[in-house]
């Protein structure tokens, strides 16, 4: 079968055709024709199967009708991964190129102006991640009124990476009337949960049996232990000589050590993981892809959505802790027909990883004969009783107790813990001298205890003093020192004297007399500057009159004289005729 059998435009056909494809996968073959139909699809594949290809094609033909608005794009495309979401991009690009549909792709680490912009001119196929496009719902930048196709894209893997409680809020913003498309790897119960909830009367495909390997992938084990490992991933490298080849690590941190090590050995090597910014995972990708760089360091963040069809290895430095990533991460080679390899190093400790993947592809992994590496690979027998008791996880601590014990015996050693624990043993010992019963003393005949009959009267004084010592220590000494405080008399001799208190804020004073109207002892010398500048006040030059109303002059003579600092003790004659008057 073709791909002018399956039902698509003819310029649909002339892209796919530049593109270099001309015999369509099983996926394709079934799943094109039911989605030009309208139905909803159920699709069940393994990577590198086409899947991306299997639902851009018909989309393209779908959305060629139709004109998109400002912010109201009508398909989404959800995908886990911004790598796997930029593919998309490219296959749309790819075999849309001779059909006027816009596109806005919308990935976490791009600026958020030029996707606001994007949406902003109206897109036809929106192609996210579940948290990205979140944010810019919230931010009132999308309305998903009008999206009449939706396409969720590698459901296993969100799952996985927690992202169904998004994927879900999404769907709850679209509109009930739809078509959607549903793609998963594998098929459990908690996929198919999903599946009921999204699908309506969906059409099922699956062409190939779940979780197995690609028939042109070779698979090879070698068993080594931990320190090991990677003495035996650079005798791989350099034995098999590869030239390009992905190399998965667990964790993060494993995968900026190895990568490091690699490059101190001579090896041309770039890294990839999610906590990488995105501009950074772009550059090594695109190092990787272009042949710069012959070895691509990554964790699971690259088993999803990386069509590069010239990769010839893969190797698991480690064994996935979930079996089916393991199909996953083999998928990125032996890709559109081609033939690869699959390498993967497993430690004594992973032996229970190992033991559920051979479960999983229901056959043990064959061993990997390299002469090389014959002093450090271990027979399955030896890894085995070493996995029983090898630690899990921290190595030569975990080995020693742990981290745990050894911060239990540093406690144990501190004089804090070591006067605790001796408390505690005192404790119980008095408490085991308490439970101990009393020897029996012997009965003495003794006269009865008469209470006299006295008449008790409380005392005011004993009350009070009883009412003082129940108040708390602190309100008690704040009462107290306020008490003193109010009272004691700080002055100095030479203080008194000229009546004045102690400045301990340090401002200038003047000594001021007696007979001086001023604010007290603290008043501060800048506000008993004297008007007249020392010369003293001017002498009235007229008494006036009872009758002439002028009160002016009344009021302002006491004035002068309640400023003038030179004053005797005699009251001056104006001041006497001032007191007479009134």
């Amino acid at each position: 079968m073709s791909f002018e059998d399956l039902g698509l435009s003819p310029d649909t056909l002339k892209a796919v055709t530049e593109s270099g494809y001309t015999t369509p996968t099983p996926i394709q073959t079934q799943a094109i024709p039911v989605v030009l139909m309208g139905r909803d699809v159920l699709g069940v594949a393994q990577t590198g199967t086409g899947k991306t290809a299997a639902f851009t094609m018909p989309m393209i033909d779908i959305l060629a009708d139709g004109r998109a608005k400002a912010r109201m794009p009508r398909s989404l495309i959800i995908a886990p991964t911004r790598e796997l979401a930029a593919q998309i991009a490219d296959n749309f690009v790819k075999y849309g190129k001779y059909h006027p549909l816009s596109m806005a792709l919308l990935i976490g680490g791009e600026s958020f102006t030029d996707q606001e912009k994007a949406l902003d001119r109206g897109c036809d196929v929106l192609i996210a991640t579940p948290g990205r496009l979140l944010d810019l719902f919230e931010r009132g930048r999308i309305l998903l009124n009008d999206c009449k196709l939706l396409v969720i894209d590698e459901a296993d893997r969100m799952l996985d990476m927690g992202f169904i409680p998004d994927v879900e809020r999404i769907v709850s913003l679209l509109p009930k009337i739809r078509q959607t498309l549903f793609f998963s790897a594998t098929m459990d119960k908690e996929i198919r949960k999903l599946a009921d909830q999204f699908l309506q009367n969906p059409k099922e495909i699956s062409v190939a049996p779940q979780a197995t390997a690609a028939a042109t992938v070779e698979q090879g084990l070698v068993r080594v232990r931990a320190d090991d490992k990677r003495e035996a991933l650079r005798r791989i490298l350099k034995a098999k000589e590869v030239h390009n080849a992905f190399i998965f690590c667990n964790r993060k941190k494993d995968v900026d050590i190895l990568y490091k090590s690699l490059e101190k050995h001579g090896f041309n090597a770039v890294a990839m993981h999610g906590d990488m910014p995105q501009s950074k995972r772009n550059e090594m990708l695109a190092k990787f892809k272009a042949g710069e760089a012959e070895l691509l360091v990554c964790s699971d963040v690259a088993a999803r959505g990386l069509d590069i069809s010239a990769v010839g290895h893969v190797i698991n430095f480690d064994v996935p802790v979930h079996a089916e990533d393991y199909i996953h991460r083999i998928g990125r080679t032996g890709r559109a027909g081609k033939s690869g390899a699959a390498y993967t190093l497993a430690t004594p400790a992973e032996f229970k990883q190992l033991a559920a993947v051979e479960k999983m592809l229901k056959g043990p992994i064959p061993a990997l004969s390299v002469p090389e590496l014959a002093e450090l690979a271990l027979d399955a027998k030896t890894a085995e009783s070493e996995g029983e008791t090898a630690p899990r996880r921290g190595g030569a601590r975990s080995a020693r107790g742990g981290r745990g014990q050894d911060r239990e015996r540093s406690r144990k050693d501190s004089p804090r813990e070591a006067v605790a624990e001796t408390t505690t043993v005192a404790a119980t010992e008095v408490v085991a001298e308490a439970q101990t019963p009393e020897p029996a003393q012997p009965e003495i005949d003794q006269p009865a205890f008469q209470q006299p009959d006295i008449e008790l009267t409380a005392d005011p004084a004993d009350e009070s003093a009883e009412r003082e010592e129940r108040r708390p220590r602190k309100s008690r000494d704040r009462g107290e020192r306020g008490e003193r405080d109010r009272f004691e008399d700080k002055r100095g001799p030479e203080d008194r004297v000229r009546k004045t208190r102690r400045n301990p804020h340090g401002i200038g004073e003047m000594e001021i007399d007696d007979n001086v109207v001023a604010f007290g002892g603290f008043t501060p010398e800048f506000m008993l500057v004297d008007p007249y500048g020392g010369k003293g006040a001017p002498e009235p030059t007229q008494v006036p009159d009872e009758d002439s109303g002028d009160e002016s002059a009344e009021d302002e003579t006491p004035h002068r004289a309640s400023v003038d600092n030179t004053a005797s003790d005699e009251p001056s004659p104006s001041l006497a005729a001032a007191s007479s008057d009134h």
